[in-house]
């Protein structure tokens, strides 16, 4: 039995709460003159998601925790840097002139670290590159074994992760180079006018199935059928779902979606395995074409062009990374 009434308990909770948010801040303030660089990439990202429950997920903390960093970089710099009144959040006059002075600090931190243990070690620095899985597997792997004959000692270390983390880890200097697909109707996630672009080529997203298990389904987006033919679709929050909703568009194809992946491979597993339709890249099932063993469902109408754009900030690449720059 409760010592004291509901209203009562919750008062208590709201007084505890609130001391707790003290202690908190008054642990901060005692930390005056340590800044976290932590904290620097949870405001950073927070001033790109303007969501705390999006960016401590991105940040892979709690939301509670990522409060609490916030507000600690908030106390060191003694002014507010976000505006929590509003929704979305909004980052204050302050926070909008911290925020390329944050930018910088990480970039410039993480690169002096990465250059400094290259010179503790005797070696070349690593070159860094964030890139989404698919072109990791089916185009840069290949290309930077192609690279190692004509840059002597080349080091590169790969983050192969989904477009919005690649893009945040350029942003935040973790990268020297970001390599993924753009698409005219589909907007970034990141402002690519604060760096250097290079179109490497274009690739076709196309339409396909396993070719004994479109014969049998009689699976072709151009003629229909009578009944919806199985598809295997991206998450729809991703880039490549995002492009095929595009690619799609108006038009009402008899699509019953059965399986959905953010991973390109496995979509693919699951196309080759017969259980339905699938939107891929060119260059993931080429070999599979040529071999007849997946085949097109579908006409011009039905693809989508992706371009594969380079990224990176030029003033930041040292000279092995200016030669990769050229290369590729």
């Amino acid at each position: 039995m409760l010592p004291c009434g509901v209203g009562q308990l919750k008062k208590y909770i709201k007084v505890f709460e609130k001391r707790i948010d003290v202690f908190f801040q008054y642990l901060a303030a005692g930390l005056e003159g340590k800044l976290d660089i932590n904290w620097l990439r949870d405001f950073t990202c927070l001033a790109r998601t303007l969501n705390f429950t999006r960016a401590a997920e991105e940040r892979n903390i709690t939301q509670s925790a990522f409060s609490r960093r916030i507000k600690s970089l908030e106390i060191w710099m003694g002014v507010p840097l976000i505006k929590r009144s509003s929704y979305p959040v909004q980052l204050s006059e302050a926070g909008q002139q911290f925020l390329p002075v944050a930018l910088e600090l990480i970039a410039n931190l993480t690169d002096i670290r990465q250059t400094l243990r290259a010179q503790e070690q005797g070696s070349t620095a690593f070159q860094r590159v964030a890139v989404l899985h698919t072109i990791s597997v089916n185009y840069l792997s290949l290309r930077i074994a192609e690279l190692e004959d004509s840059i002597p000692n080349l080091r590169v270390r790969i983050y192969s992760d989904n477009l919005r983390t690649c893009c945040q880890l350029l942003s935040e200097g973790t990268c020297d180079f970001l390599l993924y697909y753009r698409h005219k109707d589909v907007q970034p996630v990141f402002d690519e006018a604060q760096f250097a672009r290079k179109d490497i080529g274009t690739e076709l997203m196309l339409p396909v199935a396993e070719a004994s298990a479109a014969r049998a389904g009689g699976w072709d987006l151009d003629r229909g059928g009578r009944r919806p033919f199985p598809y295997l679709g991206y998450d729809p929050s991703s880039f490549l779902g995002s492009v095929v909703d595009q690619t799609i568009g108006s038009r009402t194809p008899p699509l019953s979606l059965r399986y959905m992946d953010a991973l390109t491979e496995a979509i693919k597993r699951r196309m080759l395995s017969g259980s339905g339709i699938a939107w891929l890249p060119e260059s993931v099932v080429a070999a599979e074409l040529a071999a007849g063993r997946v085949v097109q469902v579908g006409g011009p109408v039905w693809q989508a062009q992706l371009t594969l754009s380079l990224f990176c900030s030029l003033e930041r690449l040292d000279k092995t990374g200016l030669q990769v720059w050229d290369a590729l």
